[in-house]
């Protein structure tokens, strides 16, 4: 006869049992949360099977993640496919570590089986998904995912905006950013970083040091964090604002933000790209540890000023200290070969990429080389390296318009015909390719065919895009376009300035626009005439109107300094005894004493 089971007895175990599996279920779940490595993982993710809760979702939910961190995609999906039951929370950790492997169409993949399964999408499900289309920069897939926002109804939530905002900034609408910006009820540090960080990854940096200001003056949050500063001093970068990446630097320093890494590399960039080596060599020395990124911004950063045997010098030191060099420092070091006459260099450097650094050269690579030997007169190396070569998309106009321009120089109309027809079949680069067509037909003396191009030109409906420079003074940025001084105050008295000066060059020897560099045919008083009137030199101009004497004079000009002003800014420089500080869309030309670093090689 069995013997009944006492109640109580039952009751007792079966509480016992609970609170054991509670229990292991707290303590595999705080040891999942601070697993450092693989092997951790492993022996927590065997107990875990052992003690009966690989069953269990949150638990294993906890083990998904602690594989995402360690970077273990594989190990984290095969748990998800075995998982009996999955919640929204399952379905979204693993979207997330797909898209921190940067496969944002798994995350997509996912999402719709999610649907499938008849699950519903939170807040960080959505931001996830958001963050995948920041990283394909896919306009169209990123608002069906705001419009399934919208329908949820997590259209006022702050961390999915945030995302929404970083998402329109990278497939370059910023003003549907600055919508969702300005619809926000309330706003974080994160929020306002993306809307400043969209303004200044879209060549909109006065509108994000707008933005930082109106921030400032709020008392919306207590401090900025190294994120919002390094996308403010990438702003200050794209315009060549030095006043106010100084102000920025000053924060940066108040803040304790000066040891960061990126935040060191954001300031060398700056002060690079403000035409300050010595300021980015002093804030780089004082890292104690740099990585690859600033280091390569040194070197890019000495490369544009023409410090080319500096910027090798870097190079050689970072590989000493075992610094894997990357796709963009061997930009870099390219470029210095190019701006500084290192051709064997720069080819020993090329053949060295893929073998010794493991570094496949790309078409930014091609095109150092194809612009280091066009320098040199060296175009039919250049021509049938282009040649040989399998480039696309950006990469395909910069090649070829790189040689283009090298033709132009060296008066290779043959080859510079074909380079521009490559361009315009490819509809890329298509005004450029016009205008410097027209200009080799010029300098060959072949009037007529410049015409003509310039003729179907304006039949086409194909502009150039005008010349314009612009200066700081005391904050405040002064924009000039080549010829127009029609609304500026000081026009007069920059012309006549102009004009002094040009005389006193004479004396020197100089002779203005005649020797080919207007692609006009018309009398040389006229030519004359229309170069002393190029945006830098009406720049120039009003920075000495405006600025005291022994003050270094900085310009931003968009477009490629032509020679003609170059040499009148050396003869000036030295005229009134100041340095001039010009970064054209090349590189940095910096003149004092009638000389320019650049050693007439640009």
């Amino acid at each position: 006869m069995k013997q009944a089971l006492n109640p109580n007895l039952v009751i007792s175990l079966s509480s016992s049992l609970f609170h054991f599996h509670t229990n292991s279920k707290a303590h595999f779940v705080g040891k999942l949360l601070t697993c450092k490595d693989l092997a951790s993982t492993a022996s927590t993710h065997s107990n875990v099977v052992k003690y009966g809760l690989s069953n269990d979702t949150v638990t294993t939910n906890h083990l998904i993640n602690c594989y995402i961190r360690l970077r273990r995609i594989d190990h984290a999906r095969k748990l998800f496919d075995e998982m009996p039951q999955r919640n929204v929370v399952s379905w979204t950790s693993l979207m997330a570590g797909y898209v921190r492997q940067s496969q944002p169409n798994m995350a997509f993949s996912l999402f719709n089986q999610m649907q499938g399964a008849l699950v519903q999408p939170n807040e960080f499900t959505f931001a996830t998904l958001i963050n995948a289309c920041s990283i394909l920069a896919n306009l169209d897939i990123g608002r069906r995912i705001h419009a399934l926002v919208e329908a949820s109804g997590f259209h006022s939530n702050l961390v999915v905006c945030s995302c929404l905002i970083d998402m329109y900034g990278k497939c370059n609408r910023v003003d549907e950013a600055r919508l969702i910006f300005d619809s926000m009820c309330t706003r974080n540090v994160v929020s306002w970083t993306s809307m400043i960080t969209a303004y200044s990854q879209n060549a909109q940096g006065h509108h994000a040091l707008q933005l930082l200001k109106e921030l400032n003056h709020s008392s919306l949050l207590d401090k900025p964090n190294h994120f919002m500063l390094c996308s403010a001093i990438c702003a200050c970068a794209s315009l060549g604002s030095l006043g106010s990446g100084k102000i920025i630097h000053g924060v940066v320093i108040r803040l304790g933000h000066d040891s960061s890494d990126v935040v060191a590399s954001a300031l060398v960039d700056m002060y690079a790209k403000c035409g300050c080596v010595n300021y980015c060599d002093k804030i780089f020395r004082r890292i104690l540890n740099p990585s690859v990124i600033p280091y390569t911004s040194m070197i890019v950063g000495a490369a544009k000023y023409g410090l080319g045997t500096f910027s090798l010098q870097l190079f050689q030191e970072m590989v000493d200290r075992r610094i894997e060099p990357n796709d963009i420092t061997f930009v870099g070091v390219l470029h210095a070969c190019s701006h500084s006459g290192l051709i064997d260099k720069g080819l020993e450097l090329l053949n060295s990429m893929r073998g010794k650094y493991g570094v496949m050269p790309d078409a930014k690579h091609y095109t150092c080389i194809a612009d280091m030997l066009g320098r040199v007169g060296r175009i039919e190396e250049a021509y049938q390296l282009a040649k040989s070569v399998q480039v696309e998309g950006e990469g395909y106009a910069l090649l070829w318009g790189t040689l283009l321009s090298a033709s132009r120089l060296h008066g290779r109309v043959d080859i510079a015909l074909e380079a521009s027809n490559r361009l315009i079949e490819s509809n890329q680069q298509v005004a450029g390719a016009y205008v410097t067509l027209s200009n080799t037909y010029a300098l060959a003396g072949d009037w007529e065919k410049a015409h003509n191009l310039r003729s179907e030109m304006k039949r086409t409906g194909v502009y150039k895009e005008p010349g314009s420079s612009w200066i700081e003074i005391k904050e405040s940025t002064y924009l000039f376009h080549a010829g127009n001084v029609s609304k500026c105050s000081q026009g007069r008295e920059m012309l006549s300035l102009l004009r002094e000066l040009e005389e006193r060059m004479k004396e020197r020897g100089y002779v203005g626009g005649t020797s080919g560099l207007v692609f006009v045919d018309v009398e040389d008083e006229a030519k004359e005439e229309i170069v002393s009137l190029h945006s830098e030199k009406l720049a120039l101009a009003f920075g000495l109107i405006n600025t005291p004497k022994g003050v270094t004079i900085r310009i931003m000009k968009n477009l490629r300094m032509c020679r003609d002003c170059h040499e009148t800014f050396k003869l000036i420089s030295d005229i009134v005894e100041r340095e001039f500080v010009v970064r054209d869309v090349n590189r940095f030309h910096h003149f004092k004493n009638g000389l320019c670093t650049c050693g007439d090689f640009w």
